[in-house]
């Protein structure tokens, strides 16, 4: 029975270009996404910028630039990564700027503020704007925020509005063991249950706006506007056309007893969206996700990635080169889906030569020009069944083995032409000739099948040169 699938990526800061990053975290989504369509199920999948906050505000100024104007070219930027990694056509972009998301934000505050949840105070706070967080001693090394460490923090001395987080401690401790797979990995999931366990303590969700005119201004107080956080996560349930649309929202989002959210965020976000946000949405009398899925960094060379360094990676640049299946391949095979794994141009051309040029493509030309040469009929092929081992690992979201499964089965393959020489036995006996090479075109098929979700373009040329019974133009030119 088909199921409704919501899922979504966090949404970046448009006060960059698109990095490598994201692309990992919007690939994996896309895979999950696919992956549950090729199911059958009916899949609401988001993405879009977060186009608030004081670093965008300062990057804007800085480029002499308006911060609409700003956010409007960064944001049309990121728009393109649909069609430069192409991803799932029904891919829906939202942006924190969008006027239904600004009512929306201010709706979610009425209704956290009408459940007593929101104050104000005065506060002093040692902020890091690259996390956009404030930052407890505990937290810092050498008084740096260990992952911006080349920020200052600044000091923040003024009157806020806060939300009543410490009410949320025991809430989120029960929604943890309600759904013991909350958080994945389990390492991550453990992480967030101790942070809570200790204690939570209220945060900030607003600023002055003479210090910091833009974002989505407080319902009924012109001084402040929403801190950026607060106003963010709520694009979750905004795209949806929430709170106008409850239909749909009910649809994707879920009821209060069957939440169904699949969030997709790297390992910096997991305090905000498998802690803050679901505290938040239990405010505001909502239910909360289902699932956090949570991804490690990108590092090359063993460094993290500055451009200081000189050793960032440019996805677009890598998909201008190699094609979006080259760059979505290494990213799902050869990247740990929860931890930080290693990314270089050494690496990956290393990858796409052995892997795609001599494996997938040197097998689908070697099968097809089988075919063409020696079957006079087209071999008409239907829906296939996924492999168990295939679809527990991408339930499990262990990209790495879905894709190391079917490579596995293209190294089969390759070994079957090999020592069973169908070219020959055809000749000598062909009716075992012809069921050889049937078997080898069936088993082509069902790795194109396989990497649907994972490589569309390849998958799409695959199948349809089984299904037309002609070898197609190569697949992956070799790279010296």
């Amino acid at each position: 029975m088909s199921k409704n699938v919501y899922l979504t990526t966090t949404l970046p800061y448009v006060n960059a270009e698109p990095h490598i990053g994201f692309a990992l975290e919007i690939v994996q989504a896309d895979i999950i996404a696919r992956y549950r369509a090729l199911l059958g199920d009916e899949v609401f999948f988001n993405t879009g910028t977060d186009e608030h906050g004081l670093k965008i505000y300062r990057k804007a100024l800085e480029e002499g630039k308006n911060p609409q104007e700003y956010t409007d070219e960064y944001a049309a930027k990121f728009r393109e990564l649909k069609e430069k990694l192409d991803l799932f056509s029904e891919l829906h972009f939202i942006r924190t700027t969008n006027p239904h998301h600004l009512a929306a934000a201010q709706e979610f505050w009425r209704r956290c503020l009408a459940a007593g949840d929101i104050y104000k105070k005065q506060y002093k706070i040692k902020y890091c704007i690259g996390c956009e967080l404030e930052k407890t001693e505990s937290e810092l090394q050498n008084s740096r925020c260990p992952l911006h460490p080349n920020l200052d923090l600044e000091l923040i001395d003024e009157e806020n509005y806060f939300f009543r987080w410490s009410k949320y401690e025991k809430p989120l401790l029960d929604l943890y063991a309600r759904y013991p797979d909350f958080v994945t990995p389990s390492s991550r999931f453990n992480e967030i249950k101790a942070f809570v366990g200790r204690g939570l303590e209220d945060f900030s969700i607003s600023r002055l706006k003479a210090k910091m005119p833009w974002g989505v201004p407080v319902p009924d107080d012109p001084d402040h506007v929403m801190y950026v956080w607060f106003d963010a996560l709520v694009n979750y349930i905004s795209t949806l056309g929430w709170p106008e649309d409850t239909s749909k929202f009910e649809k994707f989002w879920g009821t209060m007893h069957s939440p169904n959210a699949i969030q997709v965020a790297g390992k910096d976000n997991l305090r905000q969206q498998s802690a803050m946000w679901q505290a938040m949405l239990m405010s505001a009398d909502l239910p909360t996700a289902r699932r956090i899925v949570i991804h490690g960094f990108i590092t090359s060379g063993g460094q993290k990635m500055s451009k200081s360094l000189g050793n960032v990676i440019d996805p677009l640049a890598i998909v201008a080169e190699y094609g979006a299946d080259a760059l979505r391949y290494f990213l799902a095979r050869h990247t740990h889906p929860f931890e930080d794994s290693d990314f270089t141009m050494e690496r990956f051309k290393e990858a796409y030569n052995a892997d795609l040029a001599n494996g997938i493509g040197n097998l689908t030309a070697r099968i097809m020009r089988l075919a063409e040469t020696h079957l006079p009929v087209e071999t008409g092929m239907k829906k296939l069944r996924i492999p168990d081992a295939y679809g527990q690992a991408l339930d499990e979201y262990r990209f790495d083995r879905a894709t190391e499964f079917i490579m596995s089965r293209v190294a089969f393959l390759d070994s079957s032409i090999t020592e069973d020489e169908p070219f020959k036995v055809i000749k000598s006996d062909p009716s075992r000739g012809t069921e050889l090479i049937l078997e080898l075109i069936a088993g082509l098929y069902e790795i194109g099948y396989m990497l649907l979700p994972i490589m569309p373009q390849t998958a799409q040329i695959i199948c349809d040169s089984v299904q037309s019974h002609k070898k197609p133009e190569t697949l992956f030119p070799r790279k010296d």
